[in-house]
């Protein structure tokens, strides 16, 4: 029986308060998924559950699926949402790696401190991705395939159904007669995985039934011997990482090859980024690492860029261009920043060591913006006025950031750069600027 077993991995795992989200694609799985769900929550009416149907847009279908999705969830007597995504189908990207990324974004939104994400991999789906990962040429921990649970956002990810065999699933959405759709993309063997799937694992598991154990034991076996060498670096990489998030270029020289491999592995992890191969790790160390020292060298990967500025490597995400992004301030009402910069507000209840500035004149509109361009500033605490490029230069500001701290404008003057300075002309007392971060991705 399912539900047992099902029960018991969410009981290891749930905190009592925290939510229980499930992603909910309509597929068997997470299919049966939500059938488990809506029993639990009878056993434990007090717990929050919330089932999410990302909308990809990619099937005419899609719209269908996603009121099946609503239909089921208004059944169980669980509460629903639809998330719709937009993709970026650019020639060199990936359908599946950028549906895979819009679909966590849009899931992440929901998961609150302590809340659990239920996504419904099998064991068969296990046995894919570790060949896929060898068909990659992958050390351990790309071997490692997909955990049982792993952090998420401010949550967890939990895969349930991951010692299950397929057949299983499919058993129990038969025996308790539920329905789900059938993505036809799924029979499109151009995919890697469909191709696993339709050809490479039945005759695996027919020539050798019990390989899809064998290689979920195997997965385990090389999630540990990663787990063990993060272990014995962990002290090493914590003395290399600054404060801002950036990794020592010294610091990489003095290790062997092998051990800095692992620790720009390790650093990279920690922002979530797709692990780089053998070749990639080259490029990082010759082409980033190695560069000229006057040199502002970059590599671009798949989901951001790694760059060196003052001997440090930075992991940075994909940015918007905000440069002609600007708004006036309503005093003490929030403002909603682009591309995951957080909210600022412009306040008159000014706190002892806040970024203050004196109170606009009535012909003054006061605005934020992050266009640099051409701007002449006079920070109160330097002696001659300087323009704003330079002045980021001297504050050590990297050229990536350049165009993502907001600027505090009056008319067309500049008052202050949140969190770095205030112009002398603009200093004072009467409002302060609150620029919270913590809504960034």
């Amino acid at each position: 029986m399912l539900y047992p077993h099902f029960s018991s991995i969410l009981k290891r795992y749930h905190s009592s308060g925290c939510k229980i989200v499930l992603a909910l694609s309509g597929g068997v799985d997470s299919r049966v998924l939500l059938h488990l769900l809506s029993l639990f929550k009878q056993d434990n009416p007090q717990t929050e559950c919330l089932a999410v149907h990302v909308h990809h847009g990619l099937s005419s279908n899609a719209d269908f699926w996603a009121e099946q999705c609503h239909q089921w969830c208004s059944d169980s007597g669980l509460s629903s949402v639809v998330e719709r995504v937009c993709l970026n189908l650019g020639s060199r990207i990936s359908i599946e790696q950028e549906a895979r990324q819009q679909r966590y974004l849009a899931l992440k939104k929901h998961i609150q401190e302590g809340d659990l994400l239920l996504t419904g991999q099998h064991l068969s789906d296990q046995t894919e991705t570790f060949l896929l990962a060898l068909k990659r040429g992958s050390g351990p921990k790309g071997l490692s395939s997909m955990p049982e649970a792993a952090s998420f956002g401010k949550g967890m990810l939990l895969r349930p159904l991951l010692s299950v065999s397929r057949e299983k699933v499919v058993d129990y959405a038969e025996q308790h007669s539920l329905s789900w759709v059938e993505d036809e993309s799924n029979t499109d063997t151009r995919y890697d995985r469909n191709f696993l799937r339709q050809y490479i694992v039945p005759q695996l598991t027919e020539r050798w039934p019990d390989i899809e154990r064998s290689v979920s034991r195997s997965a385990q076996l090389c999630a540990d011997q990663e787990a063990l060498l993060n272990e014995l670096l962990a002290e090493r990489l914590a003395k290399m990482i600054g404060a801002d998030g950036g990794i020592s270029v010294v610091s990489l020289h003095s290790e062997s090859a092998l051990a800095r491999n692992q620790l720009i592995r390790m650093w990279l992890d920690t922002y979530s980024v797709l692990m780089p191969g053998r070749k990639q790790l080259s490029l990082i160390w010759n082409e980033v690492v190695c560069a000229q020292p006057d040199a502002n060298p970059r590599l671009t990967l798949s989901q951001g860029e790694i760059r060196r500025y003052q001997n440090r490597l930075y992991w940075v995400d994909k940015q918007q261009d905000i440069t002609d992004w600007r708004t006036e301030f309503t005093l003490n009402t929030p403002v909603d920043l682009p591309d995951r910069l957080g909210s600022i507000m412009l306040t008159d209840r000014v706190s002892e060591n806040g970024f203050k500035l004196r109170a606009a004149r009535p012909e003054e509109r006061v605005w934020v913006s992050f266009n640099p361009e051409g701007i002449v500033a006079h920070p109160e605490e330097r002696a001659h006025s300087r323009k704003l490029k330079k002045l980021f230069q001297e504050y050590g500001v990297p050229p990536w950031l350049r165009r993502r701290l907001p600027l505090i404008m009056y008319n067309d003057c500049l008052a202050g750069v949140a969190g770095l300075f205030v112009d002398r002309d603009f200093s004072g007392n009467a409002v302060e600027v609150v620029w919270d971060r913590q809504t960034q991705g």
